[in-house]
């Protein structure tokens, strides 16, 4: 399996797990607003800071709408390719 399979199965993944938990969320718009909030701000922080641990992510198109999207999950999975 190459990498990007494995990307794209896992972000595909972790869209259907926020779509799911948003539908089941009482009060959907806060918890969206909370999920990009805290995607957008450890991808800035990783940004900021990851270059100490040397898995610093850059801040392109792709990643900011992503984090924005999916939230933190997005962002793991990009350390953990990184480290890949």
């Amino acid at each position: 399996m190459s990498t990007d399979f494995i990307f794209a199965a896992v972000c595909a993944a972790a869209t259907l797990i926020m779509i799911v938990y948003y539908m089941k969320c009482k009060k959907r718009l806060r918890a969206m607003i909370f999920g990009a909030l805290t995607g957008l701000a450890a991808l800035f922080i990783l940004n900021k800071f990851g270059g100490n641990f040397d898995t610093e992510l850059p801040l392109n198109t792709f990643n900011v709408i992503g984090s924005a999207i999916l939230g933190v999950p997005f962002v793991i999975c990009m350390v953990i390719l990184r480290i890949m």
